[in-house]
């Protein structure tokens, strides 16, 4: 069985949504298909608004609560009609009380916890697969409408971004689909403890349920539609001449996404890449071009790279001195410090004499990294041991991957020299022992000269022919 995703913007409307039921229905095999939904495009943020708004005790938020009425409501009048549009206004009208209920309790006592705001994001997904469900039936197709939070995708209570358990979840989606035949509509997203409460995956979490449900059922593949063409060598916004690739690897896959590419994230992959299922990245806006197939081994290409990617508003701590030349212990201590304050550390290099270290994290964490490194190194500093911590900020992350780069000597001098003819500072500089991702830090003001820079220097026309041979 095959098991599509479709996002906000590919049912943001009753038109997009009909064309996502023509997508899907045009896909069936053997009669089966399992499709998992976001809510519409910019309900979950109207809801989250709305939360918050109701914490604070503004009755503003049932102008937000209205506006997502009225666009379901709009949509289910088009979608459906007699007796399915009937049994679709019932059930709208019991979602739509619930959630009138749920903030209006908010309000009442001016706290929602993250266990509640769970709740309230996920009303989104219930909605828009009730709609689509609802058009199916109307059409004269056999569609369930699973909600993902009620026994299907278990986790622990950690609110907000929960952790799966995936025996459990396996167990439980295949138990539940297997029975089924026709269209299987699936919340994204949303999840529950073994308890029953309600859970969400966090950034992302409509793919992640997709993923696995894929991995549950040992799909034969999944598919993961948005509103691109597919996975791209760069960001468009920022780089001339990018192109769609065909095919990439998990690895790849992961090392684009972790740096910046958003048209997949990091954990979407992992339950697929373990039990060998490719995903396809395609375009509901023009579903007749074939995408990015994204599987363990791709047909290889001729690039010496696959793509770039970057992270802005990061910053750099600098820490040097004698006081950790030899010093066995040293960097766990500085690695147990930023653990302790939950500064998330992207990236690390560390001169060979042992009389640098720096770190690479984003801005909005350096002056929390800033503070406990002090602290943790004080009496180094006291001792003239280590100079104080340096910080830089207004910095950007460029990632250069594919796995043509392993083992080809040659590729880092190329990408540097481009650099250097660029007149591009490049501040550290960090590589995987995979030899998969050269990793290099430079001011925020140079990310566009660099973007493209390495992207003619490897990609574009000017690379042609200096490619590697497999």
């Amino acid at each position: 069985m095959l098991v599509q995703k479709f996002g906000g913007s590919s049912v943001e409307d009753a038109g997009k949504i009909r064309q996502v039921a023509e997508i899907a229905l045009s896909h069936r095999q053997d009669g089966r298909i399992a499709i998992v939904l976001s809510a519409m495009k910019g309900i979950t943020d109207l809801l989250l608004g709305a939360a918050r708004e109701a914490e604070s005790g503004k009755a503003s938020y049932k102008d937000a609560l209205a506006t997502v009425e009225f666009r379901h409501r709009q949509a289910a009048t088009e979608l459906t009609s007699g007796p399915t549009r009937l049994a679709l206004e019932a059930h709208l009208d019991q979602y739509l009380k619930d959630l009138r209920d749920l903030l209006h309790g908010v309000e009442l006592v001016k706290e929602c916890s993250k266990r509640t705001l769970d709740l309230v994001a996920g009303f989104g997904e219930r909605l828009s697969c009730l709609l689509m469900a609802s058009h199916l039936t109307g059409r004269g197709e056999e569609a369930h409408f699973i909600d993902a939070s009620k026994n299907f995708i278990l986790t622990n209570d950690n609110h907000g971004e929960a952790e799966v358990d995936f025996e459990a979840t396996y167990a439980a989606v295949e138990a539940r689909l297997r029975p089924l035949q026709g269209v299987m509509v699936i919340t994204g997203f949303v999840a529950s403890t073994p308890e029953g409460r309600p859970t969400t995956l966090g950034r992302n979490g409509s793919d992640y349920t997709a993923s696995l449900v894929g991995a549950a059922i040992r799909a034969e593949a999944v598919e993961i539609w948005k509103d691109v063409d597919g996975v791209l060598t760069a960001d468009p916004r920022f780089v001339k001449g990018t192109i769609v690739l065909d095919e990439i690897s998990m690895e790849e896959a992961m090392e684009l996404s972790y740096f910046g590419a958003k048209v997949i994230h990091p954990s979407t992959m992992m339950p697929l890449l373990e039990r060998g299922i490719s995903l396809r990245i395609k375009n509901t806006l023009n579903p007749a071009v074939k995408g990015t197939l994204i599987r363990q081994n791709p047909t290889p290409h001729t690039n010496d790279i696959t793509g770039i990617a970057s992270i802005s508003a990061a910053a750099l701590i600098n820490i040097e001195g004698s006081g950790m030349i030899g010093i066995p212990g040293f960097a766990s201590r500085v690695f147990g410090a930023l653990a302790r304050v939950k500064v998330n550390v992207i990236m690390i290099s560390q001169a060979s004499s042992e009389h640098s270290i720096c770190i690479v994290c984003r801005e909005t964490e350096a002056q929390t990294a800033l503070v406990a490194l002090r602290a943790e190194l004080a009496i180094e500093h006291k001792q003239k041991k280590l100079k104080d911590c340096e910080l830089l900020t207004g910095l950007e992350i460029i990632a250069v991957i594919g796995e043509n780069m392993r083992g080809r000597p040659g590729i880092t001098g190329r990408l540097f020299s481009s650099l250097g003819d660029a007149k591009v500072n490049v501040l550290a500089i960090a590589q995987g022992s995979s030899e998969r991702n050269i990793s290099f830090v430079i001011e925020s003001k140079d990310r566009e000269k660099a973007l493209n820079t390495v992207h003619a220097a490897f990609i574009g026309p000017k690379a042609a022919g200096q490619g590697a041979k497999k």
